[in-house]
């Protein structure tokens, strides 16, 4: 359903369009009660014709709106005007990541960007949310610098998915399979986790792929994994390999392996948690002490980020270092210990 500036939804006055999605028109809208601007996402027919949808939706809406955390966009309401159902999001201004990545990015822009990105997902994480289509189009970067994730309202709480395979698919492609030919629903395939491309159950980790992928474009400038269509798109999901050749020369290698992770097809042997990746992007003012790493070399720009990544791993290996010191003060082995550790590996 298309509204018109002007038309009215409860106190909500449409002044014009933001765009459209799988999950339908958002519009830009005045709050009249509160005089703020806020975006106004309307659900398709194919929604609001459906009980089970519509149930279901409620239930998304009433996560999301628990949600409160600076890198995600908030939840106003939900609006139930007549024939027309929206949810009312908090309108977030700036340019989507899809847009800044084709503008072109340095290291530097992509770093506290994807650290932003796996803050909110940590957030939605520990409340037991998955996003389920984290993708470039649903991340938007405001003008001083702050990420906000955009479309938490179809992310489905972690829970035993429906024998359906359909059902555990991305809700882009299962609302928008008839628009392949628009493009709609290659850009969302192209972030998905092979076992989601499958139609098998996915968790946090499905997550973590997309991830994987928008931080591998954001540095690239290109997808991890496309095609013509759909199919193919999903073909290379599954069997394609990383180009790993076409990442910048100054990509350090910490932040590299930190993708292949996050990139690994089987969800067994992939990054277990975002909050791994995002102590990995904290900034080199947090761990200023932390040691250059003796085999990476990396360029001036990118040193610092380098330094940051090395130190980020686990507790055991902090541990075992701890341990091969207090041995080597017993006795001295025959060859010395090695002198680095790195996460990621």
């Amino acid at each position: 359903m298309t509204l018109e500036a002007g038309v009215r939804l409860g106190p909500y006055t449409v002044t014009g369009s933001l765009g459209a999605g799988g999950m339908g028109e958002v519009y830009r809208a005045r709050d009249t009660k509160l005089n703020r601007e806020v975006a106004l996402k309307v659900l398709p027919d194919a929604f609001t014709n459906d009980p089970d949808r519509l149930a279901r939706f409620q239930r998304e809406a009433e996560v999301l709106a628990s949600l409160n955390h600076p890198n995600i966009a908030g939840i106003h309401g939900l609006e139930d005007s007549g024939d027309v159902r929206a949810l009312v999001l908090e309108l977030v201004e700036g340019p989507t990541l899809e847009e800044r990545i084709a503008a072109g990015m340095t290291l530097d822009d992509v770093v506290p960007i994807a650290r932003q990105i796996a803050d909110a997902l940590e957030a939605a994480h520990e409340a037991g949310v998955i996003h389920r289509d984290l993708k470039p189009a649903n991340v938007k970067v405001r003008n001083d610098g702050t990420v906000k994730v955009l479309d938490f309202g179809l992310a489905k709480a972690m829970q035993p998915e429906t024998s359906d395979p359909g059902l555990s698919l991305s809700p882009t492609i299962s609302l928008a399979a008839a628009a392949t030919q628009m493009g709609m629903v290659i850009g969302t395939a192209a972030y998905m986790a092979p076992e989601q491309a499958k139609g098998k159950p996915v968790d946090k980790r499905a997550d973590i792929w997309a991830f994987g992928a928008v931080l591998y474009e954001m540095l690239t400038g290109r997808k991890a994994f496309g095609g013509e269509d759909v199919s193919e798109t999903m073909a290379h999901v599954l069997t394609k390999k990383v180009a790993w050749d076409t990442l910048p020369d100054d990509t350090p290698q910490a932040l590299v392996r930190l993708m292949r992770r996050c990139l690994e097809r089987d969800p067994k042997t992939r990054l277990r948690d975002i909050g791994e990746a995002r102590i990995a992007l904290s900034t080199p003012s947090e761990t200023a002490e932390a040691p250059a790493p003796v085999t990476d070399h990396p360029t001036t720009a990118s040193a610092g980020w380098t330094r940051t990544l090395v130190v980020a791993g686990s507790a055991a290996a902090a541990t075992a270092l701890v341990t091969i010191g207090i041995a080597s003060i017993i006795s001295v082995p025959a060859d010395p210990p090695p002198s680095n550790a790195s996460s990621f590996r």
